[in-house]
């Protein structure tokens, strides 16, 4: 026997489900003599590439990780006591075994689909009561991207409820005791939208200046000091001025909220409760404010409503706020949430209770009193007398604060260098008094100090030094839900009945069109939690970060190979805030040429929401091109608008494949216009999963691309989040990439968009897995596999459901959509649809978007064939059911896809009162019983929820005794 020792076990037949005789039968169905053939009719000729991808040979799942962790230990983990937002903690190990390693978490989607979602919802609900309770505020969100863009959005908010004699004022003041990426996002967020932006010291604030609607003040402040700002609050709002607070949400457990000093809004990020650093993400922020501005809050709010039997349901609430609805009105583009990470630190939350929790900030809080005592005796002076956790220490010159650093260097200590005679300290969980032992010793031997405090007699008799007028006097986490879990066991148990509730990747396909579901391999998730990718702080000397240097440089490689284009900035966070990006890019690069009138952004009516949304956040005025019958631009419409703003056109906004599943002939006619007139093409990367290896945005004649790694490049959805969204773009837009001002990561004058230099770094790692164990073919080979399962599923389905559009040869891209509107007039609503999947065991597909009353479907390459019949004899026999109400055979109003889904419940308790067998509702086919997986909940009622509002874990009953309609 010979064999070839050449061959070895590709990546790729893990991740690309179809091969051998199973591609062979479903060729036949799509009816195409080989995959290359299918691709030419659905790919046009004149943009397919004329070369391969030159991407590195292919890794094997174990040379990756072997390799990886030698890129790894390139990070430097020195103990960071830098702070700035950013803070060391310790995740529980039930958190992170249960959770953030569990792709019964991790893969599940948005919860759209509130009855298979009801694990998430109830977490989510903890969280915003954990956020509602530690801030003061009557009602938070459930997370948004970071604390920056969290400030940002209160800003935006406010702008959006000026009252009448405030209706014109353009003034936002910023307190220059914000952090500086924060006041960095807000410049970036102000300037185009024409809002004043001014920092400064806020004592000498004039609060009765006619032109200033909104403040924003940091709590405790950059340099640790707390103040009261009450009075302040009061006055301002004496002058109809709103106030926002940045507050360290550790720092409330033992300070008096901001809610209780009157703030409207108080925003920050939860990273510090047991979330890792991560150079710099993801984390969730968050967002609380008064219950009057409900309906202006930015991103998802999370409400208890009650199901078709009256019993307690969660789901996400007043979805009318969105912006895929307000579109071009819409104040927010914020479209998803870090519901991952909100979920661990609600966990955190539930594990530890008030009482940990405030005993983990009365350490926090004792061992910084212990270290100002020290230093102190040492002789050094603090600049900052009322503190949390965090230290400002004057050292008098250049020279003694170049000691300490060199000192803290040597010995794996980062501080804060602040000008040229200050340096900033702040402590966290994992601090010491060992720790504050070995702080104190650089001081003296740096300094030439003889004091040799004795800091471990100085720790055994510490007098807290919070004033009784800023310490916190009311209670908070009074809900049995954070009083019931604290040993292990019993939250092991907790977290497991929540999993068990919500359907996720672990379970079936999830056929989301435009949201691409495929699989989060296991290999791509491990590193996720290595110490050298989580601990690092995102502020470290750029020395320190060696491995993430490396990784970042190879992957703006890999990701400028496969989009075509010259550079990538890796920043944006999610992939709204990448559009966003995208557009500022567009429009710092015009005013460098002296074109800042060049404000008008195309987009097609057929367009993801976040367009409109993200083009007027950048300045930009939209003008709404046409679709015509099959979907397509209509290019007429397109050339007679560009020629039309001709001399003010910035930028033509198109997704490609386009929203409705197609490749548009006309795509780089459709380029050509908008260059021809002036403008640049942005093109929307959701459906970048049909492009890769055959096709790329820079060869079509886009200028600049969001990535969404969440979508295309495997980073897990999370249940909502994390997502990322890079941007990559031509040599002409690259100087106006996003900056930073605390690291500068490109050398250029543009502003941050998001708080962290890199975005989400930690996760960076899962999409340059994918791509590093993929390589060239496997790359290819995965979009033509997502493309022929798109293909076999609408062959099949098109036999009992209208195919909404096809391309010139009948092909669909990676997705389709199912018609379904000749339903309704039947009494048969999508909706039903969507619930009814629930009973087999499937997530609905994306239901009314792009088109109202139709399911987007896309498969992704990741399923096998096996999955793929089980799905569509599923939608079959669905449409089976429904011919027998068109027929009259069933009931039009009690049928089993108007009582969908089926509890476990229902079957098993009480008498049996449907025109139809259980057997039909819970077991419809065969393979139904061996997957079975139980909706916990009944239909869920979203109108009830609107009207009675209730966004945290409080008692129903105070809230929903009676019903009243809220305006």
């Amino acid at each position: 026997m010979k064999i070839n020792l050449n061959n070895f076990e590709k990546f790729e037949t893990r991740h690309n489900s179809v091969s051998g005789a199973q591609l062979s039968e479903m060729l036949k169905v799509v009816k195409a003599d080989s995959l290359d053939q299918l691709i030419e009719e659905t790919i046009p000729q004149n943009i397919r590439l004329k070369k391969r991808l030159n991407l590195p040979e292919a890794k094997t799942e174990f040379d990756f990780l072997k390799e990886f962790k030698a890129l790894a230990v390139k990070n430097k983990l020195f103990k960071s006591y830098i702070g700035l937002g950013y803070h060391n903690c310790i995740t529980p190990n039930v958190i992170v075994r249960n959770i953030l390693e569990n792709p019964g978490w991790y893969t599940a989607y948005t919860p759209y689909q509130a009855e298979i979602a009801q694990g998430r919802l109830e977490m989510l609900l903890n969280f915003q009561t954990l956020i509602s309770d530690l801030t003061g505020m009557e009602i938070a969100n459930a997370s948004l991207l970071d604390e920056g863009t969290a400030a940002a959005e209160a800003m935006s908010m406010f702008r959006a409820t000026r009252k009448k004699d405030k209706k014109t004022a353009n003034k936002f003041f910023v307190a220059d005791t914000c952090l500086p990426q924060t006041i960095d996002i807000l410049k970036t967020r102000c300037e185009p939208i024409g809002v004043e932006l001014e920092v400064g010291d806020y004592t000498t604030l004039a609060l009765t200046d006619e032109n200033l609607f909104g403040v924003l003040l940091q709590y405790p402040e950059v340099n640790g000091e707390v103040v009261d700002y009450t009075d302040l609050i009061s006055k301002a709002h004496d002058n109809n001025v709103k106030v926002a607070v940045a507050a360290d949400i550790l720092s409330l457990t033992l300070l008096t909220p901001p809610g209780e000093m009157g703030a409207d809004a108080v925003v920050g990020t939860t990273q510090r409760l047991g979330v890792p650093m991560g150079y710099g993400g993801p984390h969730a922020a968050y967002f609380a404010t008064k219950d009057e501005f409900k309906r202006l809050i930015p991103g998802r709010i999370i409400g208890v409503s009650k199901d078709a039997e009256g019993n307690t349901a969660y789901r996400m609430a007043l979805q009318t706020r969105e912006q895929h609805i307000k579109r071009e009105r819409a104040t927010s583009n914020i479209c998803t949430a870090q519901v991952l990470l909100a979920v661990i630190s609600a966990a955190y939350a539930v594990y530890h209770g008030p009482e940990g929790l405030k005993n983990i900030g009365l350490r926090v809080h004792g061992l910084s009193k212990l270290l100002a005592d020290s230093l102190s005796k040492a002789g050094l002076s603090l600049e900052n007398k009322v503190f949390f956790d965090t230290l400002t220490i004057a050292v008098q010159s250049s020279e003694n604060q170049q000691k300490v650093k060199e000192e803290a260097l040597a010995q794996e200590i980062n501080f804060r260098y602040i000008g040229d005679s200050q340096i900033g300290i702040a402590l966290d969980e994992t601090t010491t008094v060992a720790d504050v032992a070995q702080i104190v010793a650089i001081f003296e031997k740096a300094l030439g100090l003889n004091t040799q405090v004795d800091v471990a007699t100085l720790a055994e008799n510490i007098e807290l030094a919070i004033p009784q007028t800023i310490a916190r006097k009311s209670d908070y986490l009074s809900h049995p839900s954070f009083h019931k879990y604290r040993t292990e066991h019993e939250l092991l148990r907790y977290l497991k009945r929540l999993e068990n509730k919500d359907l996720s990747l672990v379970h079936s396909m999830i056929s989301l069109g435009s949201c691409t579901m495929k699989l989060n391999a296991t290999t791509e998730m491990i590193p996720i939690t290595w110490p050298e990718f989580g601990q690092l702080h995102p502020f470290v000397p750029v020395d320190q970060a060696e491995g993430y240097a490396e990784l970042f440089k190879n992957f703006e490689n890999f990701l400028c190979e496969i989009t075509g284009f010259d550079a990538v900035s890796l920043q944006p966070n999610s992939g709204a805030q990448g559009e966003y990006a995208g557009l500022m890019t567009i429009r710092d690069f015009f005013k460098a040429q002296g074109q800042a009138h060049r404000n008008v952004a195309l987009i097609p009516s057929s367009a993801h929401g976040t367009n409109p949304a993200s083009a007027i956040m950048a300045g930009m005025k939209v003008v709404i091109v046409k679709c015509d019958e099959h979907g397509n631009i209509d290019v007429t419409d397109l050339k007679e608008k560009a020629e039309q703003h001709q001399e003010n056109l910035a930028a033509l906004l198109v997704t490609y494949p386009s929203t409705h599943g197609v490749f548009e002939e006309a795509i780089m006619e459709i380029c050509k216009i908008t260059h021809d007139n002036g403008g640049r093409v942005y093109m929307d990367g959701a459906n970048l999963n049909a492009q890769v290896g055959l096709t790329n945005p820079g060869f079509i004649g886009a200028d600049v691309c969001h990535l969404n790694l969440h979508k295309t490049f495997c980073i897990p959805h999370g249940g909502g989040g994390p997502g990322m969204g890079p941007i990559g773009v031509t040599k002409e837009l690259a100087p106006y990439l996003p900056n930073h001002p605390v690291v500068d990561i490109n050398g250029g004058a543009s502003s941050a968009v998001s708080a962290a230099p890199w975005g989400s770094a930690s996760i960076l790692g899962i999409s340059y897995a994918y791509i590093a164990m993929m390589g060239t073919e496997g790359l290819e080979n995965a979009t033509k596999t997502a493309i022929l399962n798109a293909n076999y599923l609408k062959e099949q389905l098109s036999k009992h459901f209208p195919i909404l559009y096809t391309g010139k040869n009948n092909r669909c891209a990676h997705e389709m959509i199912v018609d379904c509107r000749e339903f309704k007039k039947h009494g048969v609503e999508v909706e039903d649809i969507a619930k009814r999947l629930m009973d087999y065991g499937y997530h609905a597909p994306t239901v009314s978007f792009p088109v109202p009353g139709t399911l987007m479907i896309e498969p992704t390459e990741s399923e096998s064939k096996e999955e793929l019949d089980r799905f569509c004899d599923t939608l079959i026999s669905i449409r089976k059911e429904i011919q027998e109400v068109i027929d009259g055979k069933a009931d039009a109003q009690n049928n089993v896809l108007k009582n969908a889904p089926h509890t476990a419940t229902m079957a098993t308790t009480g008498e049996w009162d449907y025109p139809y067998s259980i057997e039909q509702a819970v077991y419809p086919l065969a393979f139904v019983k061996e997957r079975k997986f139980w909706p916990s909940v009944r239909r869920v009622d979203n109108a009830y929820g609107d009207r009675n509002l209730v966004c945290s874990c409080l008692p129903v009953e105070e809230y929903i005794e009676e019903e009243e309609v809220t305006q």
